[in-house]
């Protein structure tokens, strides 16, 4: 299981307030389209509340893509309470996240309807 402090081993900046809620780790690179795409829709949910937000370029921290299986992006990691999310989540019948990733890139309703099953 994936403790949130372990991103910190990544350079990644965890604070205190991300060991409690809903956290988002999104992985992405600055010249993928599909990133462009998600990027406002995450930085919408992280000003309403939501959730906490960490961006990492894929291209800048190799590792940490290592680390997670990352061969794809945009990449999300959902984590909850400082842990990594174990449970898969649907929407409208499809399988979205699974072992607290999801790739590819989702509209702000899919969005919304994964952080509220988080």
């Amino acid at each position: 299981m994936t403790n949130i402090e372990e991103l910190k081993e990544f350079g990644l900046e965890i604070n205190e307030n991300m060991k409690q809620g809903k956290v988002i780790l999104d992985v992405y690179t600055t010249w993928c389209g599909p990133c462009r795409f998600l990027s406002p829709i995450l930085e919408k949910l992280k000003e309403e509340g939501l959730i906490e937000l960490v961006k990492e370029d894929l291209d800048k921290n190799r590792p940490l893509g290592e680390k997670f299986g990352i061969t794809a992006i945009p990449t999300l990691l959902f984590f909850n309470n400082g842990v990594l999310l174990n449970h898969p989540i649907e929407v409208q019948g499809q399988l979205l996240v699974r072992n607290g990733i999801m790739v590819g890139a989702a509209g702000e309703q899919v969005l919304r309807e994964i952080v509220d099953k988080m």
